[in-house]
């Protein structure tokens, strides 16, 4: 083999390196540029939409994520809840959900996409209080011997059934509030997005 040749191999391997190194470090500088391209903790809290696991959410259970600054609750609902609210159309405010309190998509008896799964603001209509569960029924959770279950704002007293929907006679002007959302997959909720165009 010629010493042209030789130094030919040597420049290949010298371009190679180059190129390998020169590529590893491209991907290095593009991991923060494209990271900085997600929404910001703040960005999320001004409004950008928040996605929830909701796969070990249990029926009977709650939990409370924030968007936009509020809380929103997710809640998966028993069966035995469910039933409850059929019952309580004459003792609601808004049974039919007529004031604009939620989605076109949730103007139904259960105000939710799927049946079991409430997604509703956590804050009274009322004055802007967190309501607190009461979910045992009776008088055993320190509520009226005719109770269902629901929530009960500590501040002035309004009460809501499983489907957030405010009782008659209480201070709660309208029924809880439901964000926009829609499901990415069975486990898996986006809220403050609207892929459903109501």
């Amino acid at each position: 083999m010629s010493q042209e040749g030789k130094v030919d191999c040597g420049r290949r391997r010298l371009i190679v390196a180059t190129a390998a190194v020169g590529g590893a470090g491209m991907v290095t500088a593009m991991v923060p540029f494209l990271s900085s391209m997600l929404p910001s903790e703040r960005a999320k809290a001004a409004g950008a939409p928040v996605e929830v696991d909701v796969g070990n959410l249990a029926p009977g259970q709650l939990m409370t994520v924030e968007w936009r600054g509020k809380p929103v609750w997710i809640f998966n609902r028993s069966p035995e809840m469910l039933e409850t609210l059929p019952k309580l159309e004459s003792a609601v405010a808004d049974p039919k959900s007529e004031v604009k309190q939620q989605p076109e998509y949730c103007k139904n008896a259960t105000r939710s996409i799927k049946p079991n799964m409430l997604v509703a603001i956590g804050i009274c209509t009322h004055l802007g209080c967190s309501p607190s569960s009461k979910f045992k029924k009776g008088a055993e959770d320190g509520m009226p011997a005719d109770w269902q279950g629901g929530f009960l704002c500590p501040c002035h007293g309004s009460t809501f059934d499983f489907a957030g929907r405010v009782f008659k006679s209480k201070p709660a002007p309208t029924n809880l509030e439901i964000p926009p959302h829609t499901y990415l997959s069975d486990t898996r909720i986006l809220i403050g997005e609207d892929r459903k165009g109501a």
